[in-house]
């Protein structure tokens, strides 16, 4: 039998333990159960990128030693999780005959009254630091600690150090119309769906429409849309919304500039302006086949700058300085970089770009603000008026009734050369990227481009920059769907300069940061899911139960060794859908496009017949279960492309047959669309995240009038049946 575990010998190394030491994996378990140790290059890059020295013996052994001294020289750890109804101890280091003594600030600066017991520690614990023997004893956090960001102030032999309490609930609760039932709602790409008024790409404007129309007129209580992080200032633009600028801030490419209040004040030139560039691109919300955000936005932007040009009233002004004051030093970070975007160029990567140059507090950076203050304001004004739209759009929703309104898609990181990375490049990983491991789908691995957050850098900052990433997503949204939510737990990093393959995985506390969702959702009387398709270890999965998360459940997905689940088996804590938008809409994926298309694009590694042969058993095995259980006529299954429709409407009523606890209709399997949004694995090769939607002939489907289609009904139907 293979071993599938390092030797003694092995673990012995310094260099392994250095790495286990700060949480890098030193050997791992692939999706096909082949077992992996990492090579000793990797793993000295990956803690390179750590900011940990391990070029050799001499550097291992001095990082080991510094790495513990810190730890032991701390009294308490710079982050403590505790848990609101539960007493939870915290040990502290000190002298064998120290009594520690602490206190509690609460976030909002109140004291915490009650004073906090002490006790013994953790008797293993004991070693020699400076000639001083320490050992642990320990603080206890009271159950009654209200939820929050505290400080805990711990005080040993007159020495005091202060620490982040994260106090947060044991879990997220459920809404109460989940608790014996459950929700469902729309799936959207919102750049795809425009109105009659839209600039050629869905805007925050159509989102509000969209969320009232879906519940006025189809019952749905959220939409989940694609991520609206914050993208490059000028064209062109990123297409990809899960390769963001900045995952903190809101993309304002989708500003309706005719909803601006400021809109009705404008002059009769200034007027007539806007609407010449409005009418400049109108006819691209007819174009079925691309979406065109670059010839959108150099005709929106233009625009904008004429509504910002023309000043705010007193009250206003008011509004968007307050805004400014609040939204703090990310708001001038994002704001800085799109000046230098604007006036210096896109950094291409290239070593003498003006990102490797020059930091923020440099003095050119300076100086160009200073040069162009108007410019930089109109960064931070557009930034405002993003974000009142979509604001306004999710109260629209409320108002209209539904229970959750928007779902946010939160994508896995950012654009290495985006602004959070040059503005705050302690926060991240320096040198490395997140990918994935080889698997069935991809022989050689993934790299995904995007600098990984440092997970030493998140527990020396009280986890400040992910604490604030979920809260700015909860302010707009009441649910929040967390794209690869493996993540919480560890990442695959590749280090600079290496394939894939030749990556590890790197360890976070999930605890910590599932505590922080539970807190921010349960201020928002919020959901959160998390997309935990593909092989999760089953640690992963309990963890998510345990907190109160919903994992994933696709009907495509649902199934093993050739055969599909039966919808009644999936788990509740999860958001049912048919399909994703890695995935041909159901009409096409029925249609075998997903076939066709991977043999279009070369990315088959075998004969496309032997493709084709799998796909049709996978789609008779599909048959089968809708047939078996219930769903579907057996007559019907005979002939599918004569009764596709009746095939897609068994698999929602499949669907409506779970008890998930949230059920998501994607709009395109609604009206008839065959083509995916996203192939992954290509580029430019197919025109990701750019297709219009459209119908099952290819002609456009604007907002005005969607959800009075009847084959949108014809799905409304079931899911409120």
């Amino acid at each position: 039998m293979t071993e599938r575990t390092e030797s003694e010998e092995r673990l012995a190394r310094p260099l392994i333990r250095l790495a286990r030491l700060v949480g890098v994996a030193t050997s791992y378990v692939g999706m096909s159960n082949d077992y992996h140790e990492i090579d000793d290059d990797v793993l000295v890059a990956v803690l390179k990128a750590l900011g940990v020295d391990a070029s050799n013996d001499e550097a291992i052994a001095q990082s080991s030693k510094r790495i513990r001294d810190e730890r032991r020289s701390r009294l308490v750890p710079p982050t403590v999780l505790h848990t609101v109804g539960e007493d939870s101890k915290v040990l502290v280091n000190g002298g064998v005959f120290d009594i520690p003594s602490a206190t509690i600030t609460l976030e909002n600066g109140e004291e915490y009254g009650k004073p906090l017991a002490y006790g013994p520690g953790d008797g293993s614990k004991a070693y020699v630091l400076d000639d001083k023997f320490i050992t642990t004893s320990s603080i206890v956090i009271p159950a009654d600690l209200p939820a929050g960001y505290h400080t805990l102030h711990v005080t040993v032999a007159g020495r005091t150090q202060d620490a982040t309490l994260i106090s947060a609930p044991a879990k997220v609760k459920l809404l109460d119309e989940m608790e014996h039932g459950h929700l469902w709602g729309w799936m959207a790409q919102l750049y795809s769906i425009r109105s009659a008024d839209s600039w050629g790409v869905g805007d925050f404007k159509d989102l509000g429409d969209l969320l009232s129309e879906a519940k006025r007129r189809t019952g749905a209580d959220f939409v989940l849309i694609n991520p609206v992080h914050a993208s490059e200032p000028v064209s062109p633009l990123t297409p990809s919304p899960y390769l963001p600028i900045s995952r903190g801030l809101v993309n304002f490419t989708y500003i309706r500039p005719e909803a601006i209040e400021e809109y009705a004040l404008l002059g009769a030139e200034s007027l007539e302006q806007v609407k010449q560039l409005h009418g400049s691109v109108e006819p691209l919300n007819g174009d079925s086949q691309l979406i065109d955000r670059d010839a959108m936005w150099r005709a929106k932007m233009h625009a904008l700058w004429i509504i910002f040009k023309l000043g705010r009233t007193p009250e206003r002004q008011q509004q968007f300085d307050d805004y400014v004051h609040q939204a703090g030093d990310d708001l001038e970070g994002y704001a800085t970089w799109c000046l230098c975007y604007d006036k210096w160029g896109a950094p291409n990567g290239a070593a003498d770009n003006w990102e490797q140059r020059f930091d923020r507090n440099s003095p050119e950076v300076q100086a160009l603000k200073q040069q162009f203050p108007d410019t930089l304001n109109f960064y931070r004004w557009l930034e405002w008026i993003a974000v009142e739209q979509l604001d306004k759009a999710q109260r629209k929703a409320r108002e209209t009734g539904m229970r959750i309104g928007v779902m946010a898609d939160m994508a896995v990181g950012v654009h290495p050369l985006g602004s959070e990375v040059w503005w705050n490049p302690q926060n991240f990983a320096q040198g490395a990227t997140v990918g994935a491991p080889p698997d069935m789908f991809n022989q050689q691995g993934q790299d995904w481009s995007q600098p990984p957050l440092s997970p030493l850098a998140l527990e020396d900052t009280g986890y400040a920059p992910y604490r604030n990433l979920v809260h700015n997503m909860f302010a707009h949204a009441g649910a929040v769907r967390i794209d690869h939510i493996l993540g919480l737990f560890r990442l695959w990093w590749v280090p600079s300069g290496k394939k894939p393959v030749d990556g590890t995985y790197v360890y976070y506390d999930s605890d910590v940061m599932l505590g922080i969702l539970a807190l921010e959702a349960s201020r928002a009387d919020g959901v959160v899911v998390g997309e935990d398709l593909g092989v999760v270890p089953d640690y992963v999965a309990d963890s998510l139960s345990k907190h109160g998360l919903l994992g994933c459940a696709v009907e495509w997905f649902e199934q093993f060794d050739g055969t599909f689940r039966a919808p009644k088996d999936w788990r509740p804590y999860a958001l049912a859908s048919v399909n994703t938008h890695d995935l041909p809409p159901a009409a096409g994926y029925l249609e075998l496009e997903h076939v066709e298309l991977r043999e279009r694009l070369g990315l088959l590694a075998g004969p496309k017949e032997d493709f084709e042969r799998s796909a049709r058993a996978e789609q008779d095995a599909m048959l089968r279960m809708l047939i078996e259980q219930g769903y579907l006529e057996d007559a019907l299954a005979e002939d599918v492309p004569a009764n596709e429709q009746a095939i897609i409407e068994a698999q929602y009523r499949a669907l409506k047959g779970s008890p998930c606890k949230l059920l998501a209709a994607s709009i395109t399997d609604a009206v008839g669309e065959r083509r995916a949004q996203n192939q992954p694995g290509t580029n430019n090769e197919y025109p990701n995240w750019r297709i219009p939607l459209a119908d099952g002939n290819g002609d456009v489907v604007t907002l005005d009038g969607l959800f009075r289609r009847e084959s949108v009904q014809r799905i409304a139907a079931i899911m409120n049946d």
